[in-house]
């Protein structure tokens, strides 16, 4: 039609519009002129994220959505805003241009970089993971998912360690795994053996590893971090709320926690259940939440006081976090806010930063003490993935793991391991609800499963564990710990008070002292250190005095 009758020229008089694409952080790429003005991400980051830096400009055909004097986000739930918009002018500019959606193999798995257990979904191209998404889980994550999450898996590829090393004279040479394995048997052997728990360790890994130390008369320890949960009483490690309470609640008391740095997505859940209007008391150091509340104070004396002061109250939560906990008096700290929740007849939650500390509880891989009393006269420490701990020098140290991290670097013998999501494992959330983690990929070079590694150390010792396989191993797991096998479901865990007693006069202090470099494999990720120096860059910004 053009051709026979030459129509050289647009019946589209009008100037068509333009606009610019915003610049909102490493994480989210723009193109607005696909933008429809729907305000997904502006409801989405004013209702839920809790910032007010995006919003609407303008008037008729010249509207657009923009954020405040070109700000870039200051969320860590900002990444969802990519999954929200419903025209591809949000996209994630990390995986921008890497894969085609067709090519991935798609996994249903658990996320580990806090203890929440959020539902995610990885999605793997050849060995590599090329992004991670958000599954609808209303009892744990809702749809969202944090940006440590989201964004964590280019982590995944750097500092590996992909085969077993020996230190020599000082220096670390590669090994194979026969000769490894002697290694690591014939330093145990006869000798005083601690094991320390990482925060990443599947069940499975913590329960081999506990049958082996134990066999050998050796000792074992998951509160790396010092914290004073007592061992068996499950109303006192993980409480006796699910994290869907929060929803109903009323009033709500957090004591020494930051949730926004802890767990954002449980976080964005205590901000909806604000907006409902439950009253919420924050008892530890000030922080912004994102949402209104009453600062009672941010020491001992001040959850004292809330304590002799509590009347009952109905659809309350107590929650108390690890800041509150890991202190010499933390024991102290736990008995007064279980005498605070009990006295106000609330539910009670303890919220955890470590993915793994929970399975880890379950199986009684503490020790009388905690970590001094573990470490004292050990000769040999088996260090499972535990890189947030400073192994003093002395004890022969083997460490299994998937990173060259802290632990690496102190190591004697190095056994590499699977990352969360290279191996098939079993993981208990915050809220006691234990939950399966999926294999996407294989591990790197000669990289084995975890419990792989322990069972056949246990073949080199001569006490050869007796399962050979995973089913095997989880079927003794259950045997012992029968809750673990009901998946996804929460058990009762009764209501057993601690000895009521005075804490130390002290204030509650910060756990996460960097929300988006807690662990290994966000210390080795490129995304993790650009956000976590903006982070810094932006706190310490001075404002212009008006």
């Amino acid at each position: 039609q053009a051709m026979a009758y030459g129509v050289d020229f647009s019946r589209y008089r009008e100037p068509k519009r333009a606009s610019e694409d915003l610049n909102l952080g490493p994480l989210v790429a723009t193109t607005m002129t696909r933008c429809i003005s729907c305000t997904r991400c502006v409801r989405f980051t004013s209702e839920v994220a809790g910032i007010t830096q995006m919003g609407q400009t303008g008037r008729g055909e010249d509207s657009e959505i923009t954020s405040y004097l070109n700000e870039t986000l200051n969320s860590n739930l900002q990444g969802n805003i990519i999954d929200l918009c419903p025209v591809g002018a949000l996209t994630s500019k990390p995986y921008a241009f890497t894969a085609r959606p067709w090519e991935l193999t798609k996994t249903e798995s658990i996320d580990v970089m806090d203890a929440l257990g959020s539902n995610i979904r990885i999605d793997t191209k050849g060995r590599e993971v090329m992004r991670i998404l958000p599954r609808n889980h209303d009892g744990v994550n809702e749809e969202w998912i944090s940006d440590k999450t989201r964004f964590i898996w280019d982590g995944l590829r750097r500092q590996r360690l992909d085969t077993p090393y020996i230190r020599e004279n000082g220096k670390l040479r590669k090994a194979g795994w026969g000769e490894a394995l002697a290694v690591a048997a014939a330093a145990m052997k006869g000798k005083t053996v601690a094991a320390i728990v990482g925060d990443l360790a599947p069940v499975e890994a913590v329960f081999s590893l506990k049958t082996l130390v134990e066999g050998l008369g050796g000792r074992i320890e998951c509160r790396t971090d010092g914290a004073k949960l007592p061992a068996g009483n499950r109303s006192a490690y993980v409480g006796t709320a699910a994290i869907e309470d929060i929803d109903t609640a009323k009033t709500i008391i957090l004591i020494g926690t930051n949730p926004r740095d802890e767990a954002p997505v449980l976080n964005a859940r205590i901000r909806k259940a604000w907006a409902k209007g439950a009253n919420i008391t924050l008892i530890g150091q000030a922080a912004d939440l994102t949402y209104d509340h009453s600062h009672a104070g941010n020491d001992r004396a001040a959850l004292v006081k809330a304590t002799a002061d509590a009347a009952e109250t109905a659809n309350a939560i107590v929650i108390v976090g690890q800041g509150a906990l890991n202190e010499a008096d933390g024991e102290a700290v736990l008995s007064q806010a279980m005498k605070l929740a009990e006295v106000m007849g609330a539910k009670f939650l303890v919220l955890h930063t470590a993915a793994a500390r929970v399975g880890a509880m379950d199986v009684g891989a503490v020790t009388d003490g905690g970590m001094s009393a573990a470490m004292d006269g050990a000769q040999v420490v088996y260090n499972l993935g535990a890189d947030e701990v400073d192994i003093a020098a002395g004890p022969f140290v083997i460490y299994q793991g998937s990173h060259g991290d802290r632990g690496a670097h102190r190591a004697d013998l190095i056994l590499p391991g699977a990352a969360y999501t290279e191996e098939n494992g079993l993981f208990v959330n915050t809220e006691g609800r234990p939950q399966l983690a999926m294999r996407a990929g294989f591990a790197p070079g000669e990289a084995k499963e975890n419990w792989a590694i322990l069972r056949a150390l246990s073949a080199e010792l001569g006490a050869t564990f007796p399962w050979d396989s995973l089913a095997a191993l989880r079927r003794a797991l259950v045997a012992a710990h029968p809750h673990l096998g009901q998946i996804d479901d929460l058990a009762d865990n009764g209501w057993t008070p601690l000895a009521l007693r005075d804490p130390a006069k002290a204030t509650f202090r910060p756990v996460v002292p960097d929300f988006y470099l807690t662990n290994p494999i966000a210390r080795s990720s490129q995304v993790m250190a650009e956000l976590s120096a903006m982070a810094r860059a932006r706190a310490a910004t001075p404002l212009a005095a008006e």
